[in-house]
């Protein structure tokens, strides 16, 4: 089950497509991993998604570390969860297709951002959701701010700093002699959480100091 946790993990839409309950047991069950198994299922899952994305015909540019390293660095990163089995990276990717290279990773990188910002948003409500069930929240309340999160994706996006690229490579398109290009971003989670407050503190404070202050707490800041 970890292993097959830690290969469906790599999706952008991994926090949205499963049940929070699932979703919590798959990740105590890698918090519990030695280490070494830790980093064997990375290595492992890393080596199948390398495979898969090279049969397609992804590459990655000379110089650039190998596309199976840089997905290893990129699962042991992704799988690293703190108490509250909150990611301690968020994690994103996107890809885009443009006449040359740079035009096209410029497209993905701005898709990746604001895939980024959907990924905090699923993850922050699932961490008030988890006050709840802890009965540090009122769910009135914890409605209240899960609600404003989820209508500030464009918000959260414009919050968002400077990001760790961790995966990078590209293709050719056979039409028009175009590039493809894949990219995969990670983002701190306490800087993920700093943006989430920024975006929405105008707007938690028309509805009540209370509120932003409930959203610190469940935010831990």
């Amino acid at each position: 089950m970890v292993a097959m946790a830690l290969i469906i993990a790599c999706g952008a839409s991994f926090a949205q497509e499963k049940d929070l309950k699932q979703i919590r047991k798959e990740r105590q069950e890698i918090r519990k991993l030695s280490k070494k198994e830790f980093g064997e299922k990375c290595t492992k899952a890393a080596r199948k998604e390398a495979k898969a994305l090279q049969k397609e015909g992804w590459r990655v540019n000379p110089g650039a570390l190998p596309l199976e390293k840089q997905l290893d660095n990129s699962y042991l990163k992704q799988m690293e969860f703190d108490d509250d089995l909150f990611p301690k990276y968020i994690m994103a990717d996107a890809k885009s297709i443009g006449e040359n290279y740079d035009a096209a990773k410029a497209s993905a990188m701005s898709l990746a951002i604001t895939s980024l910002a959907g990924q905090i948003q699923t993850e922050v409500a699932a961490l008030i959701e988890n006050t709840i069930a802890n009965k540090q929240l009122e769910a009135n309340e914890a409605a209240s701010i899960v609600e404003t999160v989820q209508s500030s994706k464009n918000l959260i996006s414009q919050s968002i700093g400077r990001t760790l690229p961790m995966v990078e490579c590209y293709r050719e398109v056979k039409k028009g002699g175009n590039k493809e290009v894949l990219v995969r971003i990670a983002y701190s989670a306490e800087l993920a959480k700093k943006a989430v407050k920024q975006a929405v503190r105008e707007e938690l404070d028309k509805k009540g100091e209370n509120l932003h202050n409930q959203l610190d707490k469940a935010l831990g800041l």
